[in-house]
């Protein structure tokens, strides 16, 4: 494919949208719709041009395509961005026409927090739209999807463990866990629970020295934790933080952690295999969010018993990429991809197109 469209190739749908009142430029890219509606998070922030913001939505709702799939939901994969410093843009306004930007298109594209978006922000999304979703509970919103996605990641280290060394259980392990926000301190507490050493590092210092002070963890510098001696490492800060260099230096047996992205490209899962390192795909592992936003649109509204046996759906799929990773000898990358393509061909087949 050649010319404008193809960036976009794989995706159904990127719409560009403005509204110079409220200062409002955002894109929103509709990966897939095969398995249901596509749902995924508003990103608001400050690119660098409108290049770098349509390069990450086109990732970001392929990667979503991928989650939605491998956690079972019945759901597609999109993304949005909105362009602009959250800080010195950001307006009920503003947030309003995007939310009548989200609700032109039918229910096509059903949005959430991402980086830079809080449950308030969706409240006034959801005041324009009923494409909305992760609002606090005042608005009749889930609220804190952290909860669920540590209770992933926790689940999903289990699976990684159980693979590796055969038991599920963390006791006696060493975890290096990087970030310490809303996912990494809560994913601390079910470590130390398990009976796991943790080591932790953030720049955040009052994060760090909250969560230090607690028997079982060691407080290491932020340039250090991904290479403790450690046998897992759990990356729950920003995204691209496995590359070339960093992966040669691992200690680690598993890598297992919350934040997206982690990879620096394609090639990085491949070191990571070559070395014999078993990676958890980060999309499948952080599912949990998506979880628990997404039970907002059952009928009834959103039951957190229902999230959690939803969760269940993470150690099980890990478990069968990891199988099927060793039997075709191909990083868990490739495999996670396998395994969501097919579900997408098998369930998805008859669709092709949602329409609400």
């Amino acid at each position: 494919m050649t010319g404008p469209f193809a960036a976009f190739e794989g995706h159904e749908q990127v719409v560009y949208g403005s509204d110079p009142d409220s200062g409002l430029r955002c894109i929103i890219a509709i990966h897939s719709t095969r398995l249901g509606p596509a749902l995924g998070g508003t990103r608001f922030m400050a690119y660098a041009d409108e290049d770098e913001a349509l390069a990450d939505v086109l990732r970001l709702s392929r990667a979503m395509t991928y989650k939605a799939a491998c956690a079972g939901l019945d759901l597609g994969g999109g993304k949005a961005v909105i362009l602009g410093d959250p800080a010195q843009v950001r307006s009920e306004a503003l947030l309003r026409a995007y939310g009548r930007m989200v609700a032109s298109l039918g229910g096509r594209y059903i949005t959430a927090c991402d980086v830079g978006t809080t449950p308030d922000d969706m409240a006034n999304v959801a005041r324009e739209t009923r494409w909305a979703t992760g609002t606090d509970e005042a608005h009749g919103g889930s609220g804190d999807s952290g909860v669920p996605t540590a209770r992933g990641v926790f689940l999903a280290m289990r699976a990684a463990a159980e693979h590796r060394w055969g038991s599920p259980s963390l006791e006696g392990r060493h975890v290096a866990v990087q970030g310490l926000g809303k996912v990494g301190r809560r994913l601390v507490g079910h470590l130390l629970e398990d009976g796991a050493k943790v080591s932790v590092a953030d720049l955040d210092t009052a994060a760090v020295e909250e969560v230090g002070q607690r028997p079982g963890v060691e407080v290491v510098d932020a340039e250090d934790i991904l290479l403790v001696d450690a046998e897992i490492v759990s990356p729950n800060a920003l995204g691209g933080v496995l590359g070339a260099a960093a992966i040669a230096e691992l200690r680690a047996e598993i890598v297992c952690g919350g934040a997206n992205n982690q990879l620096v490209d394609a090639e990085d899962a491949a070191r990571l295999h070559q070395r014999g390192i078993l990676y958890a795909p980060d999309y499948v592992v952080n599912a949990g969010g998506l979880i628990h936003v997404s039970d907002e649109l059952a009928p009834g509204g959103h039951r957190a018993d229902r999230v959690e046996r939803k969760l269940e759906q993470v150690p099980r799929t890990l478990a069968e990429i990891f199988a099927r990773a060793r039997d075709e000898d191909v990083p868990t990358e490739i495999a996670a991809e396998r395994v969501a393509e097919a579900r997408i061909a098998r369930v998805g087949g008859l669709r092709r197109l949602w329409l609400p």
